[in-house]
């Protein structure tokens, strides 16, 4: 099948609608209109419609020169297991090797692991593993 890329932002119902197909957000820490707002905030963004149906997007947070996160990369779940997240994913690389970025970050789900290892990625050195906070 033909998709077409996209390198613009979903609609609002687009992205709503794929996030809740996904099951993102399940605890609703976040309303729609905050995670629309935080995807508007992208450096870069990728989307894949089939038609003008939304079944997969990912995008990048980055000041553009060396500091790179992938986050948000979600495919509906008719669509999984096709090479749509991956076609999100090469489009993002892509967009990261044009600009010169070399240092690329992502977390991501319990075992997606393979799936990122098939592109390249790699965990991160033992004696340098990645902190966050979280406030509920």
């Amino acid at each position: 099948m033909m998709y077409k890329l996209c390198d613009k932002n979903p609609s609002f119902e687009d992205y709503q609608v794929l996030h809740k197909a996904t099951g993102w957000n399940a605890k609703g820490l976040y309303t729609y209109d905050q995670l629309y707002q935080a995807i508007c905030n992208s450096w870069f963004s990728m989307s894949i419609y089939d038609g003008t149906a939304l079944i997969g997007y990912g995008r990048i947070i980055s000041d553009g020169i060396y500091q790179t996160f992938i986050c948000d990369v979600m495919v509906h779940p008719t669509y999984q297991r096709q090479g749509i997240g991956t076609t999100v994913m090469e489009a993002l690389l892509a967009h990261c090797k044009r600009e010169d970025i070399k240092w690329i970050q992502l977390s991501c789900a319990k075992g997606k692991q393979l799936f990122y290892h098939k592109l390249g990625f790699v965990e991160r050195d033992i004696d340098a593993p990645g902190m966050m906070l979280f406030y509920e």
